[in-house]
């Protein structure tokens, strides 16, 4: 039996003789192995190598590679193919420093200069602030001294493989695929080549053209751990989960430290409901690779499904310390803000979202759903004066200018200005489309107390639901802004999807809950407006509205109160008109003649209102 010790003299040895080797020519048989990029004199140790590069043995070639160098230090091929080896390992300095050897006697080397600048965008997976800040030259410089390798032989797949992968780093993914595919047309069996070439197609939302590439890259080299990866993240989008699973056991096996294969990993793990399997494997991508914001998501969206809401926001902020400016994280802490009833933690978040990304339609929404949830608890729809709103409408107001064309953005602009007590006519907004833009503008529409209208909306949505995520995602929503009857209907059809029952029924009883608190916060305002207690009774009633904003007796109830204010200031009158018209909208079996008294009160109030505000400025 071999122990371990045995095994390594053995391998030591085995380099030794490499060694000894390296004085014999390159065998011509073994030429076709060997990088197009050397020059001259190609010692065995060097061929060898390569072989163990082409099965994905990187740390075996790098000692072939040394050897290589022990008997030659001035061997600029081994200096090449060591980098190589290195920069495949992510030993970033290590490799910089044998591709700068090599450039120092041989300054337009393409080998050298295209593995510059493929480790240069390896140092982009660095956490380093400086290197983060410095991407954009970083990038600039990789393609620079890709363009120098192309210069120097347009005929090195390596180097258009470098470009491509420049290109691809730059959102400029067309022009990436054109320089992948002349690698790939250059030598058909350059693994690289279909590899880079499937990870463009994944950015492209194909998964099945990338699963072709990765499987000749496969073919081509079983050792291509980003092979594996990029095989495992296609089956995944084509909903193969196990699939998947076995191709990323590959890829983390063969590359532990990989953080984008633990954060696949992790994606598999919860989309087969594994939680635990899942955050272990988010926390060692964020352990790997901190500046990481897809696995705090990921995280989040474990804890969420849990009903961990303050820990999933915990874990969110843990990551807006190390990217302030990340607005995914901003608009998750923001929605999950409001599900806790933290409305102003929430427009915070929203507003700094917006701050970074002005045309960011799901900020400007959730900005606006947040003062929607505000206005139910303060002014309900009534008016808003203050300075933060008015800066929240002057946001909103600059992102639709700088997207006009966005419905959303309209409908959360149209959402705001009906809060302030304007007339908005959502006719001119635009129709929805698709059912992102239907609960906006039903939002909208309850804005203005267009309950049937909203309902029509809502109930649409409901209907094109076809898997759980998609109706608890709408039931949470509808919980959020107390919209209790649609987000009763809501969880009761996520309850009909398998594995759905136990979380439908803890949503269910959080409307029930709602319902009560409403309930008791109605007759508590009830009670306290039959003693005379006008200023509690006007709190309370707004508490009932916020729980249950439809509840017709709540909104009454504060619209007289409010009515009845001593010294009523014109925004309370305002306000009070406003309760009269909602509790109308909420009451559709009402005779007409008693619509028409109700109305016309809510006519009167305006116009006191107005009376006293003028009567203020003069």
């Amino acid at each position: 039996m071999i122990n371990k010790k045995s095994h390594e003299s053995a391998s030591v040895m085995l380099v030794a003789t490499l060694a000894l080797s390296a004085s014999f020519l390159l065998p011509e048989d073994a030429s076709a192995s060997s990088k197009r990029f050397y020059r001259g004199t190609v010692s065995q140790s060097i061929v060898l190598a390569d072989r163990m590069m082409e099965k994905g043995k990187y740390a075996d070639a790098a000692k072939y590679y040394q050897a290589a160098l022990k008997r030659n230090p001035r061997d600029t091929n081994a200096n090449i193919g060591y980098g190589m080896a290195l920069a495949k390992q992510f030993k970033i300095d290590g490799a910089d420093d044998q591709f700068n050897k090599a450039l120092s006697r041989d300054p337009k080397n393409p080998g050298a200069l295209a593995g510059k600048a493929l480790n240069m965008l390896n140092k982009l997976q660095s956490s380093s602030n400086t290197i983060r800040k410095n991407q954009e030259n970083i990038l600039k410089d990789a393609e620079a001294q890709a363009q120098k390798a192309i210069d120097a032989d347009k005929q090195i797949p390596e180097a258009y493989y470098a470009m491509g992968m420049v290109y691809k780093e730059q959102g400029r993914l067309n022009e990436a695929t054109a320089q992948l595919k002349r690698a790939v047309q250059l030598d058909p069996k350059y693994s690289d080549g279909y590899t880079g070439l499937g990870v463009i197609q994944l950015a492209q939302n194909n998964p099945a053209g990338a699963i072709n590439n990765f499987k000749q890259s496969i073919k081509l080299n079983t050792g291509d751990w980003t092979a594996h990866y990029g095989m495992g993240q296609a089956l995944l989008m084509q909903g193969k989960t196990d699939a998947a699973l076995k191709e990323l056991n590959i890829a983390q096996y063969q590359f532990p430290n990989s953080w984008p294969v633990r954060l696949a990993l992790g994606k598999a793990f919860e989309s087969q409901g594994n939680t635990v399997a899942a955050v272990r494997e988010y926390q060692e991508s964020i352990r790997i690779k901190p500046e990481n914001p897809a696995a705090y998501l990921g995280i989040s969206n474990v804890r969420e499904t849990r009903g961990d809401l303050e820990l999933s926001i915990a874990e969110l902020r843990s990551g807006l310390e190390l990217m302030p400016n990340n607005t995914d994280l901003l608009t998750r802490i923001g929605d999950q803000s409001l599900r806790v009833d933290k409305v102003d933690d929430a427009i915070k978040a929203f507003e700094t979202a917006l701050g970074v990304d002005p045309g960011n339609a799901r900020a400007a929404d959730g900005l606006t759903t947040a003062y929607y949830m505000k206005a139910q608890k303060e002014t309900t729809g009534g008016y808003f004066g203050d300075n933060d709103f008015d800066n929240a409408l002057s946001m909103i107001d600059r992102a639709v200018q700088m997207n006009p064309n966005d419905i959303r953005l309209r409908l959360a602009q149209a959402k705001l200005r009906a809060l302030s007590g304007e007339d908005i006519d959502l006719s001119k907004v635009g129709q929805p489309t698709n059912d992102g833009e239907r609960i906006s503008y039903a939002q909208a529409l309850m804005a203005q107390n267009k309950f049937t209208e909203a309902n029509n909306e809502l109930q649409l949505v409901l209907s094109h639901t076809n898997n759980a995520k998609q109706a608890f995602a709408l039931a949470d929503l509808e919980l959020m802004i107390r919209d209790l009857d649609n987000a009763q209907a809501a969880y009761s059809k996520a309850a009909t999807f398998p594995g759905a029952s136990q979380r439908a029924q803890r949503g269910l009883a959080q409307v029930a809950k709602a319902r009560e608190t409403a309930r008791r916060n109605l007759t508590l305002a009830t009670d306290e407006a039959r003693k005379g207690m006008k200023g509690s009774a006007v709190d309370t009633f707004h508490d009932a509205v916020a729980a249950n904003p439809k509840s017709a007796p709540a909104r009454l109830g504060l619209a007289k109160a409010l009515e009845d204010a001593p010294k009523a200031t014109p925004v309370q009158l305002r306000e009070a008109a406003f309760q009269f018209r909602a509790y109308v909208a909420l009451s559709p079996t009402m005779p007409p003649k008693e619509q028409e008294k109700f109305l016309s009160k809510a006519e009167k109030l305006d116009a006191k209102a107005g009376k006293r505000e003028r009567r203020a400025r003069s």
